[in-house]
């Protein structure tokens, strides 16, 4: 069980400890006092709420439930009129019910919705009387009205944003491979017509001018070293680029970060409360940048997913340098599946954008045994021999 777990069950039994004190102790005490107090040891259910938010509401239902019957004069209220004070008590639920509206499914909104309805008008049709019945019946309606419209307001607002989100997304995709396209045109097309056109006067006169044939095979081995070299400090400065750099118009001073930096991203990591285990197995060997740049930053996405969503204390990630490819998995045990579809924000996407540069896979889901798997394989390029020129 991880440190989070326990703190939110350690909350939770802390709060029934607490209504117990509060029902069982301080009998003089009027039933708005108890009410605040319940409404107040509802902040220790916080933890449980963020894990399991149904079950938070039933124990706050159960809990302000106790307030009221348990309050001295309840059971007499018509003779007390101070302790109608007591069904202050539910406001906790309707802030709990708050939460599961702008968090949770509509089906789930609907049945705490229900169930905290009946249980509250039943409390209150019992527990109340005279003209008392009719107030607190009315109160407590339009609490729970308004808490629902506060949750569905937030709910609309959460939704707007990430379709505002996913929209930056796709135009940033756009004018990023637009910008590539004229950046490849721009240093690739003249190269490639002068290859052209250095082919095609080779192939016509080798057999009857071959010393010409050599100079055009001279030439094209020239321009296609020249053109590659350029394509692969386009792809590094590609890969270099970052926001702040971006809108400062600066090109990045710090040399960009690879899997050599893995146990500082996880030190840091660690910092934040997930312990990540690396694991490394193959032949370690220096790797294309734009390669080595993708992964660290899969790994470094992965990991922030963790810490923000899984809810769990350690994670691990296993790099595996292979003939062939290069692999790269994140495992946690957490919560597994990011409900409200956040795990297709910006993350996901830019993992996905950098395995299909590189024409890699990318694997990004729960696990049937709980917690979730992101896993890349990205092709490692052959070894390519360059000739020694003779002097």
């Amino acid at each position: 069980m991880t440190r989070t777990k326990v703190m939110a069950w350690a909350g939770g039994v802390l709060y029934l400890f607490m209504l117990g004190l509060l029902v069982g102790g301080a009998t003089r005490a009027s039933g708005t006092v108890h009410a605040v107090g319940s409404l107040l040891a509802v902040s220790l259910l916080a933890g449980v709420l963020r894990r399991t938010p149904l079950l938070a509401l039933a124990m706050t239902l159960f809990g302000s439930t106790a307030v009221v019957v348990g309050t001295p004069g309840s059971v007499h209220a018509s003779l007390a009129v101070s302790y109608q004070g007591q069904f202050l008590s539910y406001l906790a639920a309707d802030l709990v019910l708050s939460f599961i509206v702008a968090t949770c499914t509509r089906r789930a909104s609907i049945v705490a919705g229900a169930v905290s309805f009946v249980a509250q008008l039943l409390v209150i049709g019992v527990f109340a009387h005279g003209d008392n019945l009719t107030v607190n019946g009315v109160i407590a309606l339009l609490a729970m009205a308004a808490s629902c419209m506060v949750g569905l307001l937030s709910r609309e607002r959460r939704e707007h944003a990430v379709a505002l989100r996913s929209q930056e997304v796709a135009e940033a995709v756009t004018a990023e491979r637009l910008r590539i396209a004229r950046e490849l045109h721009d240093m690739v097309a003249h190269s490639i017509g002068i290859i052209a056109i250095q082919a095609g006067v080779g192939s016509r006169v080798i057999q009857t001018q071959p010393a010409e044939a050599r100079e055009a095979l001279r030439a094209i081995e020239a321009t296609s070293r020249e053109t590659l070299s350029g394509l692969r400090r386009t792809l590094v400065a590609l890969r270099q680029a970052d926001l702040g750099a971006a809108a400062s118009g600066q090109a990045p001073l710090a040399p960009s970060p690879g899997l050599a930096d893995i146990e500082r991203l996880a030190a840091a990591t660690a910092d934040a409360g997930v312990r990540v285990d690396v694991r490394r197995s193959g032949e370690q060997r220096p790797l294309p940048a734009d390669i080595d740049l993708s992964a660290y930053r899969i790994v470094q996405e992965a990991l922030t997913n963790v810490v923000r969503h899984a809810g769990t204390g350690r994670c691990q990630v296993a790099i595996d340098y292979g003939d062939e490819e290069l692999s790269v998995e994140v495992v946690d045990d957490g919560r597994g599946a990011i409900e409200n579809g956040s795990a297709h924000g910006f993350g996901l996407v830019g993992m996905r954008e950098r395995v299909g540069l590189l024409h890699g896979q990318l694997s990004a889901e729960p696990r049937p045994e709980g917690g979730f798997r992101v896993a890349a394989r990205l092709p490692l390029p052959e070894p390519v021999g360059v000739p020694v020129e003779a002097r």
